[in-house]
Order: C-alpha cells, then sequence, then structure tokens
C-alpha cells in the first residue's frame, strides 16, 4: 500500500452496519435491489447497467442514487442471510427506504459523499469502510 493512496479518505453520512474491508464493484448506474439483481445467482441482471453480468457478492457496491421501493428493505436482508449480498453499499444518494433495508439487513451503507463516490472509486480498489464515521479509506487502487 502506498502512502499516496493510503491517505485519501471519502467522507459521507454516517452510515449504517459494521465497518468492513473489500473490493470495490463500482458504476455510476442506479440502484435497485429488485429490478437490477439476479438476487439468486448474486449478478446484476438489467442488460442495459453498466455491471450488467458482474457478481456483486462479497464486493463493496459503489452506485449513484437508490430507486425504487419498499421492497428493498426484505430484498437486503434476504440477500444478506442468503450470502448472496453485497459486502457493503455505497451510493451518492439514498432514499429512506434504501437506509431502512440496510438497517434491517445490518448492510454496511453510506451516502451523501462529499465528491462522487461512483468517480472517486473504480472497479478493483482496496477500500476500508467505516460507517460510523461516514468514510471511506483507499488502501489500494485496483488494476
Amino acid at each position: 500500500m502506498s502512502a499516496s493512496t493510503s491517505d485519501i479518505v471519502l467522507r459521507g453520512h454516517v452510515g449504517i452496519g459494521p465497518s468492513v474491508r473489500g473490493v470495490v464493484l463500482a458504476a455510476s448506474d442506479d440502484f435497485s435491489a429488485r429490478y437490477d439483481l439476479d438476487r439468486d445467482r448474486g449478478v446484476v441482471s438489467r442488460r442495459a447497467h453498466k455491471l450488467y453480468g458482474e457478481s456483486y457478492v462479497g464486493k463493496i457496491l459503489v452506485l449513484n442514487a437508490a430507486k425504487g421501493g419498499v421492497a428493498s428493505a426484505w430484498m437486503l436482508r434476504d440477500m444478506v442471510l442468503a450470502g448472496k449480498a453485497p459486502l457493503a453499499l455505497l451510493l451518492n444518494n439514498a432514499n429512506p427506504v434504501m437506509a431502512q433495508g440496510a438497517a434491517f439487513a445490518d448492510l454496511p451503507f453510506i451516502d451523501r459523499f462529499d465528491v462522487d463516490v461512483t468517480q472517486a472509486l473504480r472497479s478493483g480498489d482496496t477500500v476500508f469502510v467505516d460507517p460510523a464515521l461516514g468514510l471511506v479509506r483507499i488502501e489500494a487502487r485496483g488494476d
């Protein structure tokens, strides 16, 4: 880990869930647990999505904004219970339903960053996510 990447910290709103460390899967698309994901296979299933066909399981999923309604809450929890969930969810903008879903699922979650998180993080980056402090530290840049 180089000093330059370990010093890069993104700040967001105080989030939900435990701290985690993992690899980023990022795109500038919006996010719906209901319409964008094949929750049984653990892949992005909407053909028009930039991450189509990619597995999000165990990754820190970084996307633009939440979309969708109340089904997101129980879907996120079901994904966690089935072992088919992202490791964490980072969004530029979330709605109250997405925050409630993350809390219900005990899924690490942060939104409202001081920068566009979809531009600041790239797929393959390794980051440390601390929802209690609302921060994401880049530990290593992916290829």
